[in-house]
């Protein structure tokens, strides 16, 4: 009794965290799965939803956004610009046509059930973006970020997290809000700036800061110069109405193309680790057990038809833009599952009474259990599809 009045309650979250990280990580590494499933699994163990533990949902959704933050300026800093432009084709038209398509087929569902054309547009638009965070993690776990279908399903992220910014336009629109015009103009310019900035790079392909050769043996200031460098692009674009995610990653291409700077990976790698893990944990956190429970078989027949709707349009539009079927098929369930961007659009819905309670955690249950399903989803498809390589082998062996 006298313990438990001495135990501090920030100490113990943080003690219980980590022990069920490493527990259920260990799990998930004998059987070969992302840590992803497992940071997921713990947020909803400890949430209002679960054992109660984690009461301040909001505060560790704001620490992992830091994760995203951080994430996207690690993966910038491994890509090569122009290697980048060349999948602009699949970026612009192919993202595009994914959303159109996905907002169609929603439309075409809603008219046989009587759905309000605005409820299932924006249905349209949630089932449309895929989730940065999960994929850029797995593909760069899976070392698949310098392979074709790597870049390919990188230039679809990063698209859909430029275009978040236009849905969530529309989505007030359709709400009846109309978005003020300084900040579509401020957004233009952001947007301008950025491509400033990218086409600066290509051009130069080199970009010597000037206070790195000083920083090289000082680790204390490497710390917080490295926080500098992913932050600063982060706010510089949030403070233009766009993604601080695209900000980080654009940050960080300008950090691939500069001198002296390897030191930021390792400075700055821990960081990553600690809040990309928050940040899915606070995904665990919005899952309501009794909720899903309670409507579980909608759940299920809406998230097949997710799973199956985006798996197809994604896998045909990688193979309309010159991937292989086998590597269209892999990037195809890669981009299945439903982002966290998407919980924007959710939240901006609900509020603007687009979309009611019911529609709202219906929709929050449906993209949290798509993202804990993902690495599963993705672990299948790749097994399924080096069987059917191994098969094709051996037939056209025994035809030799």
């Amino acid at each position: 009794m006298f313990l438990a009045a001495k135990l501090d309650p920030t100490v113990a979250f943080v003690s219980v965290l980590a022990i069920l990280i490493i527990m259920l990580g260990l799990i998930l590494k004998r059987f070969k799965q992302p840590y992803i499933i497992g940071y997921i699994m713990v947020g909803a163990l400890l949430g209002e939803h679960g054992v109660g533990l984690i009461k301040d949902a909001d505060s560790i959704h704001h620490l992992g956004e830091i994760g995203i933050i951080l994430l996207l300026f690690f993966i910038g800093m491994e890509i090569s610009l122009p290697e980048l432009v060349k999948q602009w084709k699949l970026a612009v038209i192919g993202t595009l046509l994914q959303v159109s398509i996905s907002v169609l087929i929603v439309i075409g569902i809603g008219y046989i059930f009587n759905w309000n054309i605005n409820r299932s547009i924006i249905l349209g638009f949630v089932i449309a973006l895929s989730s940065s965070a999960v994929i850029i993690k797995i593909i760069q776990d899976k070392n698949l970020i310098t392979t074709r279908i790597g870049k390919n399903v990188l230039s679809v992220l990063l698209m859909q997290d430029i275009i978040i910014v236009p849905l969530l336009i529309i989505t007030s629109v359709i709400g009846g809000k109309e978005e003020p015009i300084e900040n579509i103009i401020l957004m233009v310019i952001g947007g301008l700036l950025v491509m400033a900035i990218l086409i600066y790079i290509y051009i130069k392909r080199s970009v010597k800061l000037p206070f790195a050769s000083k920083l090289e043996n000082d680790h204390e200031l490497q710390v917080f110069a490295a926080i500098l460098l992913c932050f600063g692009g982060a706010l510089l674009a949030s403070a233009f109405g766009l993604s601080p995610a695209l900000g980080a990653f654009v940050g960080g291409m300008v950090m691939h193309v500069s001198k002296a700077t390897d030191w930021i990976y390792d400075t700055l790698h821990s960081f990553r680790v600690l809040f990309v893990a928050l940040f899915f944990v606070s995904i665990g956190l919005q899952i309501d057990f009794e909720f899903i429970v309670q409507n579980y078989v909608a759940i299920l027949i809406v998230l097949f038809s997710v799973y199956i709707t985006n798996h197809l349009i994604n896998s045909f539009i990688l193979k309309l833009f010159s991937c292989k079927w086998h590597e269209a098929i892999l990037g195809g369930a890669l981009l299945a599952q439903i982002g966290e961007l998407s919980f924007l659009i959710s939240s901006s819905a609900y509020s603007l009474e687009i979309m009611g309670d019911f529609g709202y955690k219906f929709t929050i249950s449906l993209i949290s259990l798509t993202l804990l399903i993902s690495p599963f989803y993705i672990s299948i498809t790749e097994k399924l599809l080096k069987r059917h390589q191994k098969k094709k082998i051996i037939r056209l062996g025994g035809h030799v």
